[in-house]
């Protein structure tokens, strides 16, 4: 049987997308190509305020396409519009059903075949005057920024109370599960002396930073906890004992008594670094010194098999011959964001691997199974046969 779907428009549109600029919070080129598309399918398109409150160049795309039955209930479809470094001047390459860049850049399929994906579907339920219910999309600014787009939108504009991100690797996938996760940010205060002259009169925050650092659990903790420090920055000189030194962390795991034991663990590393180092000045013993942010960067998602959304995935994709599955993941999305909101929405994978690297590639033999099993869930998603 012919795919009702335009797999050839769907890959063109998709290497189209990847080849605009859109790194976080300069989103703004590829946000109007996506507006002008939308509204080209009939959908009513708007930006909210999200651009702003994050220093960027526009807001968080909202539309709202019609539907053919007003008795089913709205679902929502998301995907986000920007993407890591190195991702300016992206060179994407195929080969048969693999797309990669050139190995200069990642290729852009987190999110872009997300957002490829929702596009073909939308397009298709018009040109085949397919019956679904109202379908709200959200192409998210700042994504890979700390989730801040999602965090800004207000949801309370939105009537969906079920949806789907796309915005994970193995078509194969329906990541129910995601972690909950700190962030933690250590300012650590040395004392600045001459490194060659008087260097005992000086405390060093990078080396009170490397003790903390060094006695840390990082990494895989457990199967459901990681933990990891990934930007220091600090120092003025190589001729100066370092006065300052500030260190970004962040611990994650799908069990919160866990989570929140190795927050405390790495905050109490640094507590006892720095009452290590120390010197005496003018009779008087000086010490390094902490100060720390720590604040919960989203909660974790569990959502149960029973949830309609769920159900309603797993069951069109048997319909389409495919074994989808849920699972858990280790990597935290919009869809943490939309679940806390009180939105259900779980996240399926489009075929994308190794992203946020040089040696990204799509899979787009998977990219076409998850557009077959969206459209399948918009046409029978609140059915009594769904």
């Amino acid at each position: 049987m012919k795919p009702l779907l335009n797999f050839n428009r769907m890959k063109a549109n998709f290497l189209d997308l990847v080849q605009i600029d859109s790194l976080s919070k300069k989103e703004r080129a590829v946000a109007l190509v996506l507006e002008k598309a939308l509204l080209k399918i009939g959908a009513e398109v708007s930006f909210d305020q999200a651009g702003e409150a994050v220093g960027g160049e526009i807001g968080n795309l909202i539309a709202r396409f019609p539907g053919t039955d007003p008795t089913r209930p709205t679902l929502l479809l998301s995907a986000h519009m920007d993407t890591v470094v190195p991702g300016e001047g992206i060179k994407p390459i195929c080969d048969g059903d693999v797309i990669r860049s050139d190995g200069t850049t990642i290729l852009g399929g987190d999110d872009k075949s997300g957002i490829a994906i929702i596009i073909e579907v939308l397009r298709t339920l018009k040109e085949k005057s397919l019956s679904h219910g109202d379908i709200e999309i959200v192409f998210t600014i700042c994504e890979e920024f700390g989730l801040v787009g999602a965090k800004h939108l207000d949801c309370s504009q939105l009537k969906s109370k079920s949806g789907i991100v796309l915005d994970c690797d193995h078509a194969d996938f329906l990541f129910t599960q995601s972690p909950a996760s700190d962030r933690m940010e250590f300012t650590v205060h040395g004392l600045e002396a001459h490194a060659g002259v008087c260097p005992e009169a000086g405390i060093s925050a990078i080396q009170i930073a490397a003790d903390a650092i060094s006695r840390m659990s990082l990494g895989r903790i457990d199967f459901e906890t990681t933990a990891n420090v990934g930007m220091i920055e600090g120092g003025a000189a190589v001729n100066i004992v370092p006065k300052t030194v500030f260190v970004r962390a962040e611990s994650r795991s799908h069990n919160e008594e866990k989570l929140d034991k190795q927050t405390s663990h790495m905050r109490r590393c640094f507590s006892e670094a720095v009452d290590k180092f120390s010197v005496e000045k003018n009779g008087k013993k000086i010490t390094g010194r902490i100060t720390e942010k720590v604040w919960r960067d989203y909660n974790r998602v569990n959502l149960p098999g029973s949830a309609p959304i769920v159900r309603a995935v797993l069951q069109a994709a048997e319909r389409c011959g495919y074994s989808v599955k849920t699972n858990a993941t280790g990597g935290g999305c919009d869809a943490n964001i939309f679940n806390e909101k009180g939105i259900t929405v779980p996240n399926l994978g489009t075929g994308m691997y190794q992203i946020h690297t040089v040696d990204e590639w799509l899979d787009f033999k998977e990219t076409c199974q998850t557009a077959e099993v969206l459209l399948e869930v918009v046409k029978t998603f609140g059915t009594e046969a769904s």
